[in-house]
């Protein structure tokens, strides 16, 4: 039989893998993997026999086998792909009789009469005795989405598991009951506390609505993975400024002190008949030690605009908010007033978290042009005082 239960595993994720649909998140082959795993457990605790044990493993492999062809009485259907698989094997009508039972067991309205039945119902629902609870029902939400048409909002989705763990759904075995009944009341404390937080903040937002009288009843806040994309983008931009103004800084602070050694040592010894042939070297050391100086501070000058804005300009999306220099001259309330209305504007907002990225990536663009520009000049700048220096000793 060990053989028979490696045949069905290899049939099954073979035909998991080919032919479900990519939009079944919660029922495919890691779900039926686990159930399995379950299965196994749940039948040691309870001291089945073999034979029984084999049934039950069969069984689990081919529960949700029905969903490659249909989701309305996927449970026949996984009996009608177990059968044809267990007829090639030449396995008795009793026996097939038996896993059939079993997979029909799993029906959400089925009661289960035998323990074997007992343990694949508990089984198929072991992840509400898991600490994985809400990371697995985040799956199934998905899933109807994708495949029922069924859409629920946060408030609607916590109603849903709170009336199915607390009214409909028991573990029936002993094994499953004494295992996972202590997760299972930590799981539906957590959905309590989770509906109690979002009812409080609820009751936030709705009297925030209130005070500044939103013209929308509801925020459409962007995709988990666009503000992820912002996020990161925008973290990069003023990493970058930060480096283009920490080597300008440094270029700004090198030619201070050059500058400063060259006055207080150099220029004084020019005096000197003796010296004159110092004069044209030192003077072009100092200008592209100056130069670099200029460029530096060039890199790093902030340039503020106006910081006004009309209600015109938010009304007609003009102004970009996001920005300190279009808003610092404005009063509070015109302020939160314009917040206001961007926030209530999906389009508004990304367009201004469009332009607040595309004018940093101007004001990148401009910082590190100047300061390849003053690295070139002080490059070059270093190069010739040195010629010029040598140039001067030879001929002295």
């Amino acid at each position: 039989m060990k053989d028979l239960i490696a045949e069905a595993e290899k049939h099954v994720v073979h035909l998991l893998n080919e032919k479900l649909d990519n939009t079944f998140v919660y029922h495919n082959l890691g779900h039926t993997q686990l159930v399995v795993e379950k299965v196994k457990e749940l039948a040691d605790l309870s001291n089945l026999n073999d034979s029984e044990k084999t049934e039950l493993i069969i069984s689990a492999w081919f529960h949700d086998t029905g969903f490659t062809e249909s989701i309305e009485g996927h449970e026949e259907k996984g009996v009608e792909i177990a059968t044809t698989f267990l007829k090639k094997h030449n396995v008795s009508e009793k026996d097939i009789n038996n896993i059939s039972s079993l997979i029909l067991a799993t029906k959400l309205d089925y009661k289960p009469k035998t323990l074997s039945e007992k343990i694949i119902r508990d089984a198929d629902c072991a992840h509400i005795g898991s600490k994985n609870f809400s990371d697995i029902t985040v799956l199934l939400r998905k899933e109807w989405e994708l495949n029922c048409n069924k859409t629920l909002n946060d408030d609607e989705w916590l109603n849903e598991n709170i009336n199915f763990l607390t009214k409909k759904h028991r573990f029936y075995s002993d094994a499953a009951s004494s295992s996972w009944d202590k997760a299972k009341s930590k799981n539906i404390s957590q959905l309590l506390k989770t509906q109690q937080k979002l009812n409080e903040n609820t009751k936030k937002v709705k009297q925030k609505k209130a005070e500044l009288d939103f013209k929308k009843s509801k925020i459409e806040l962007p995709e988990r993975g666009i503000e992820t994309m912002f996020r990161v983008t925008l973290k990069n931009h003023i990493t970058l400024s930060n480096i283009a103004d920490t080597k300008a800084n440094i270029l700004l602070s090198v030619n201070a002190i050059i500058v400063s050694l060259v006055l207080s040592n150099l220029v004084s010894k020019l005096d000197n008949p003796s010296n004159s042939y110092l004069i044209i070297p030192t003077v072009v050391f100092v200008l592209f030690t100056v130069a670099s100086i200029v460029l530096s501070i060039l890199a790093t000058r902030p340039n503020v605009t106006s910081g006004k804005f009309t209600k015109d300009d938010v009304a007609n999306k003009k102004v970009n908010l996001l920005f300190f220099g279009n808003f610092h001259k404005m009063s509070l309330k015109d302020f939160e007033w314009a917040m206001g209305e961007m926030m209530q504007d999906r389009e508004y907002l990304y367009s201004s978290m469009k332009k607040d990225l595309y004018f940093l990536g101007l004001v990148l663009d401009k910082k590190y042009k100047i300061l390849r520009l003053t690295y070139s000049v002080f490059m070059v700048g270093i190069i010739v005082s040195v010629i010029a220096f040598a140039v001067a000793f030879q001929y002295s």
